[in-house]
């Protein structure tokens, strides 16, 4: 299987509730924040242990480059700490990183993870998409 990265505009099915500096996440309606699944928090903290990056220090990065198919592209790698002008927010133990210019295109999104026969990998489901590229990994807003 390969890993790949995929853009939509679908609700997720199982979106959990925005809570930045450290809260504790719950299930709720999407917010003008960040959401990430239930399943997308379970691979994110697996593939945490697998490199190393301790729960409570570091934690998942999100953000957005220029470049791509449509202008934008997602990058999603793991940090060792927040820098000092990040969001953060806390899923079940797991903590993600957004920068100030990242967040203006990523806030509303929903992160979730798909592993299917045919392909297995996190999708960005983001309301402020307005157009994506064939190859699934890159947008504009």
């Amino acid at each position: 299987m390969t890993n790949m990265v995929t853009i939509g505009s679908q609700a997720s099915q199982t979106p959990f509730a925005e809570q930045p500096q450290g809260g504790v996440a719950t299930a709720a309606a999407p917010a003008q924040g960040l959401q990430v699944t239930e399943r997308a928090v379970k691979r994110i903290r697996v593939a945490m242990a697998k490199e190393g990056v301790s729960p409570e220090e570091g934690g998942l990065r999100l953000g957005v480059m220029g470049g791509g198919c449509s202008g934008l592209s997602y990058s999603i790698k793991f940090d060792t700490q927040p820098r000092e002008r990040d969001r953060i927010y806390e899923f079940d133990g797991v903590r993600v990183f957004v920068d100030p210019k990242s967040f203006l295109y990523l806030h509303g999104m929903t992160l979730d993870y798909e592993e299917t026969l045919m392909r297995q990998g996190f999708n960005f489901i983001n309301p402020n998409s307005t157009r994506s590229c064939g190859c699934g990994s890159s947008f504009s807003s």
